[in-house]
Parts: structure tokens; C-alpha cells; sequence
């Protein structure tokens, strides 16, 4: 009798077809890049159910035995990278809430900026002048984001980044997850430098499913949501509180600014006529050992369809080994 109920299956919430095409897509861009490894994640924003989870490089798991281990860690939960300008729309969504800008506001760019005796420059050493915080986005202006961080006091900002959740382990059904590192508290506060490379997205790190995770919320109006690939999953977190994270009215405009960044910036390789979708691109060099290096992480996340979000799609592919390697011209294609 045992035996008759002992029936559970495990029912995954991945779509076959969707899981074989971006496969498919992830390996040509990797090997066309000669990159290291790649990632493309779909994900419901509303729930947090992943229908698609690939990474290359890959391996057959009818014959494991013939592959290294390395390759066994999903290392898209266990490594951490900064994100970089991926996580802008986050940083200015922060300083929307505590009211430090007014969405209609404008940004002044001379294209470099020195913080705390460091110099900062955008990424092509150019200013943009006077621009909406929608440009911002656009052109990806590192100067713009450092004013506009430097709005909010820096324990505001560290503490939303505790809220957020960014050194804890993510609550999920894929295995254990690394936590993020943030900078501690009094070096956050006391050395303005570490609040300037936050507004962009560097000087700390995160996994890049917690990237993901951070874009659902901000996407579905601001509930937390948690990545997962099993439907127990979800049953068994039905009890949780959903918290609320960001406003409607937060999540609603930056909606909007990452729309722009589609329509008419550097996503705009990701348009689809009659279709509206958001995203933001990323390139951020690699720290090894402390020191920046030449090797990058190019990455693109979008939510679709912008008026009434339900998906949201995320490709990052690391240490592309070719010329003009950026998130636009690597990850959105």
C-alpha cells in the first residue's frame, strides 16, 4: 500500500520549448563571442516561477561522468559579480521613494566627476550635458547617477540595501545561494567614494539571480517575489507575506525610463514593432583580486510587455573575448 502512495512527482515550472530555444540562442552568442559562460533566465515577475534557466557551458546528464564537476555549479546563484549599470533602475527607483528627485527632474553631465579625491567618468569619458533622469538611462551616464545618488544620505542608502536583501541568501528551491557583499556600514557612511560607484552599480556584488530577482520586484509594483523551478515551491511559500517593497508609483516610472531605454537608447536592439518593452544594459569590468581588469561581464535585463508586466528576461554573458564587447552589443541580441 506504501507503494501506491508514494506518487510524488516533482513538477517544474520550466517550459521545454522556451528552455530549448534560449539554449539554442545562449550557446551561438557564447560561442560567437568566445566568452567564458553565459545565462538567460525568463521569469514570471508576478510569482517568481523561472521558465527558463540556461547556461553554458553545459553538459549531457545522461553521461555526467565524462564532464569536469566545475561545470556542475550553478554558478548563476554561487558566484557573485558587480552588476553595474543593470542595477541603475534600482538606485534611482531608491531615491524616488525617499523623494530626494521628482520623476520630471533633470541631471547635470560634464562627463566626469571627483568624489572624495577619485575621479569618475562615464564610460566613453563623455558628458551629456543637462539631461532627464529617462537619459540617464539611455546614454547610461555614471556622472548623472552619482548626482542623483548623492541626494540621499548615505545610511538611507545603505539601509535599503539591507532591506533589499543584497548580503543575504535568496529563498529558493535551486540550491543554496551565495549571499551578496556589501560594503560595511561605517565605510558605506564615512567614504563618499563608496556611495559614488553604488549609484552605478559597482563596489559590490550580488548573484545574478538575485539581479533578476530585484527586476521582478520592481516590475510587478513592487512585491518580493522568489525565483523558483518547482510548483511545491510555491505551494509551500503561499503562507508567506508577501512584502512590499517598492510603490506602485515608484515601480509605474521606472517602468516608463526603462521603456525609453529600449525605444531610443542602448536596448534598443531588443524592439519589437507594437511591442512594448523595457530593459536596461550592463558592462562592468572585472575585479580579480581587487584590481579591475581588462575582462568584462556584459549582461541586458527586460521586462515585457511595459503596460502590464508579466515577464522578465535576463542574459548575461561573461569575459566576451572579442572588440566592442558591451551590454548592448552582446547581451541584447
Amino acid at each position: 500500500n506504501d507503494f501506491i502512495n508514494d506518487d510524488k512527482k516533482i513538477v517544474l515550472t520550466l517550459d521545454s520549448r522556451l528552455q530549448k530555444v534560449a539554449f539554442n540562442i545562449l550557446s551561438k552568442q557564447v560561442k560567437k563571442w568566445n566568452a567564458k559562460k553565459g545565462l538567460a533566465i525568463v521569469m514570471k515577475v508576478n510569482n517568481g516561477e523561472i521558465l527558463s534557466l540556461a547556461s553554458i557551458p553545459s553538459y549531457n546528464p545522461n553521461k555526467f561522468w565524462e564532464y569536469n564537476q566545475e561545470i556542475f555549479k550553478g554558478w548563476y546563484l554561487q558566484d557573485l559579480f558587480e552588476p553595474g549599470s543593470t542595477f541603475k533602475p534600482i538606485n534611482l527607483a531608491l531615491a524616488l521613494e525617499e523623494k530626494v528627485i521628482k520623476k520630471n527632474g533633470f541631471v547635470e553631465d560634464s562627463g566626469n566627476i571627483y568624489v572624495g579625491g577619485w575621479s569618475l567618468s562615464n564610460w566613453n569619458k563623455k558628458g551629456n550635458g543637462s539631461i532627464t533622469y529617462p537619459k540617464v538611462l539611455q546614454v547610461s551616464s555614471n556622472v548623472g547617477m552619482v548626482k542623483i545618488m548623492q541626494n540621499l544620505k548615505p545610511i538611507t542608502h545603505w539601509n535599503w540595501y539591507k532591506k533589499l536583501g543584497l548580503d543575504k541568501n535568496l529563498n529558493t528551491d535551486l540550491f543554496e545561494s551565495t549571499p551578496g557583499q556589501l560594503k560595511p556600514k561605517d565605510i558605506f557612511i564615512n567614504q563618499p567614494i563608496e556611495q559614488a560607484v553604488a549609484s552605478f552599480g559597482k563596489g559590490f556584488s550580488i548573484s545574478p539571480i538575485k539581479l533578476a530577482q530585484l527586476h521582478a520586484i520592481l516590475a510587478n509594483g513592487g512585491y518580493e517575489v522568489f525565483p523558483h523551478v518547482t510548483f511545491d515551491f510555491q505551494l509551500n511559500s503561499k503562507n508567506l507575506k508577501k512584502n512590499k517593497v517598492f510603490s506602485d508609483e515608484v515601480s509605474k516610472i521606472i517602468l516608463n525610463w526603462m521603456e525609453t531605454v529600449v525605444e531610443e537608447g542602448s536596448g534598443n536592439g531588443a524592439k519589437i514593432v507594437d511591442y512594448r518593452i523595457g530593459g536596461k544594459t550592463g558592462t562592468s569590468q572585472k575585479a580579480i583580486n581587487g584590481i579591475y581588469s581588462e575582462k568584462k561581464t556584459c549582461s541586458f535585463v527586460a521586462v515585457l510587455p511595459i503596460d502590464k508586466p508579466k515577464y522578465l528576461v535576463f542574459v548575461l554573458i561573461d569575459e566576451p573575448n572579442k572588440p566592442y564587447a558591451y551590454g548592448s552589443t552582446v547581451a541584447v541580441p
